[in-house]
């Protein structure tokens, strides 16, 4: 199973790439992952939304059948 993660804007930077491909079984351990794949990632993702297949979704969330995550940071302006 391989699930296609793109981040975004904040995200993005901190990860320091638009996108991967990740293997994890639920949202609680994508995060986990993620913040050890990128440190950085630590202090954005608490406060980033997270898509699973375009729906917000929460820790419980198993991904064995996600095909696309998105990390959206907060966003300001408008």
């Amino acid at each position: 199973m391989t699930t296609r993660v793109r981040y975004f804007a904040a995200a993005a930077e901190a990860a320091g790439t638009d996108a991967e491909n990740r293997g994890e079984h639920s949202l609680e351990q994508l995060r986990a992952a993620v913040v050890a794949d990128h440190p950085a990632l630590a202090d954005i993702l608490p406060r980033c939304a997270v898509m699973v297949d375009g729906v917000r979704s929460d820790d419980d969330r198993p991904l064995d059948d996600a095909q696309l995550i998105d990390v959206l940071p907060p966003f300001a302006g408008g």
